[in-house]
């Protein structure tokens, strides 16, 4: 395994900067934010660009891959977390649209993995929402299978907030529906970008998911979150988190690290393992953000071998 980071955190910085800091801080890999370059913060994390994939050449590819080899670190997928499934129509378009740009780029680039949303319209219900996924995906899977590329889709429910809810912006977080989709391909194109702190406030057995999803794990996220219990006392399950799921750093939170290392290992789990910065309590300048980074790291490194 290695252990990286989601450059997403450092909007303000330059791919160069995050890579030197990275390096000199024994962080081996980059998941590498890829929103449209000049788009702006469309929600916390959203918005930031590192590689301007749409004026990416085969030189600037090979540029890009010799700086950070040059550092001893790597790419490990390129990051776009948008609603493909959007009410929008246009809106949808111009996603899918970029997210094909972002897989051209990861193939110049000789990045296998791409991480990514389906996406979901949140006030349809989950099995239109699912059937809406079927009329674009497919055509994705195959553009991604085309390029050498997999798409690995992130667990998160994308519901943090009221204008997210009741029924979030990504359908892609509980196994039934990871299985219903995996069996609309007969490839291995489409896996999983797993988070676990996304399954703990929805109940969902971390080291099952691991035991069962394990051959389509692509790359993990370290997140972890945890349960204000004052706010689900207040709110109750049915609010799907509203007010108590808490976005926390690796061991700040209620995820079972040790656990969750042993059952990635048994699966033979050997990817990047990559920290997502959420924590607001390690925000409001670069240096409580690194210092988020460090304390993580520091959690997660006895278990990266």
């Amino acid at each position: 395994m290695k252990l990286g980071l989601l450059t997403a955190a450092f909007p303000e910085s330059t791919l160069a900067e995050i890579t030197d800091w990275s390096a000199e801080n024994g962080f081996q890999v980059l998941e590498v934010a890829c929103w449209p370059r000049g788009e702006g913060a469309t929600r916390r994390y959203g918005g930031v660009c590192h590689i301007d994939v749409a004026t990416l050449t085969k030189d600037g590819a090979d540029q890009i891959k010799g700086d950070l080899a040059s550092r001893g670190v790597a790419i490990s997928a390129l990051g776009y977390y948008p609603n493909p499934l959007h009410p929008d129509p246009s809106h949808r378009a111009a996603v899918l649209d970029h997210l094909r740009t972002v897989i051209r780029a990861a193939a110049l680039l000789s990045v296998p993995v791409v991480n990514t949303f389906v996406g979901a319209d949140k006030n349809k219900p989950l099995p239109e929402n699912i059937k809406d996924a079927r009329a674009f995906l497919p055509d994705l899977v195959s553009y991604a299978r085309d390029h050498n590329v997999c798409l690995a889709i992130e667990n998160c429910p994308m519901i943090f907030s009221w204008d997210e809810w009741p029924s979030g912006n990504n359908l892609f977080y509980a196994p039934a529906t990871w299985r219903e989709i995996f069996g609309w391909f007969d490839d291995d194109t489409l896996g999983l970008n797993l988070d676990p702190s996304h399954l703990v406030w929805q109940m969902i057995d971390i080291e099952q998911v691991i035991r069962e999803f394990g051959s389509r794990i692509y790359h993990v996220h370290a997140k972890d979150l945890e349960i204000d219990r004052a706010g689900l006392y207040e709110r109750g399950i049915l609010s799907a988190g509203m007010g108590w799921q808490v976005p926390r750093l690796p061991g700040l939170g209620e995820v079972p690290w040790g656990r969750v290392f042993s059952a990635l290992y048994r699966v033979g789990y050997d990817g990047p393992i990559v920290i997502e910065h959420e924590d607001r309590s390690f925000e409001g300048s670069l240096d409580r953000v690194r210092a988020g980074f460090l304390l993580a790291r520091d959690v997660l490194k006895p278990f990266v071998v």
